[in-house]
């Protein structure tokens, strides 16, 4: 008798090993059959999976985040950025692959979110009034730029502006002036790079030359 509830002791003991093991067992099979399908991906399949990675990733990624992610080669990331962007310039697609800030991104062809506009860019851009999006632009060309500065250009007091953009996280703080009393100077942010699809403060539109003179007389 004491043999037997010995043995049985003996065989429950073994049963979380005996789970254990089979356990790792199915996720050795699974590793397996997951790198057997990667190494059957063709271009078409890999495009998908790049698809996929750029429609979770929130934020703007390098050529080299991709292909860290997908373990996919840079040649072939790149290879397959211009067989989706030739997929996306389709009249059909809503959506495009557009370089922001260094990155790659997908996003609402400027032409289609014009029609859904209200309903979802309020998240995004709070509904700027004018008197925010002529700040935001005399910090946009003009930075680094002081509070004082913003003032002296459009001629009224700017700390409701200035508190609208830094909510919305548009402009932020980027160093002192050295003059005296050593005023905050003011930037754009990624943020805004972002929002208004530029790949750098490079991309924006050019000033006609009135208006170029004006930021630069206030400086």
């Amino acid at each position: 008798m004491q043999e037997a509830e010995s043995g049985m002791i003996s065989e429950e003991k073994k049963e979380p090993n005996e789970n254990i093991e089979a356990l790792e067992d199915t996720l050795d099979e699974a590793e397996n059959d997951l790198e057997k399908r990667r190494a059957e991906l063709n271009l078409d399949t890999e495009t998908a999976l790049l698809e996929t990675v750029l429609f979770l990733e929130s934020e703007p990624q390098t050529v080299e985040n991709l292909s860290k992610i997908t373990k996919m080669a840079p040649n072939v990331i790149e290879e397959c950025i211009e067989r989706l962007k030739e997929k996306y310039s389709n009249a059909d697609s809503g959506i495009e692959l557009s370089m922001i800030i260094g990155g790659w991104t997908l996003t609402p062809k400027r032409e289609c979110f014009d029609f859904v506009k209200e309903r979802y860019g309020k998240k995004n851009e709070g509904r700027l009034s004018r008197a925010a999006i002529e700040t935001l632009s005399i910090i946009a060309y003009s930075q680094p730029i002081t509070r004082a500065e913003i003032e002296s250009i459009r001629h009224v007091n700017v700390d409701n502006m200035m508190r609208v953009l830094l909510d919305r996280k548009f402009i932020k703080e980027v160093g002192k002036k050295d003059i005296p009393g050593k005023p905050v100077m003011y930037g754009t942010t990624k943020e805004f790079l972002e929002f208004f699809h530029l790949q750098s403060i490079a991309d924006l539109p050019q000033l006609d030359e009135k208006e170029s003179e004006r930021f630069e007389l206030a400086r």
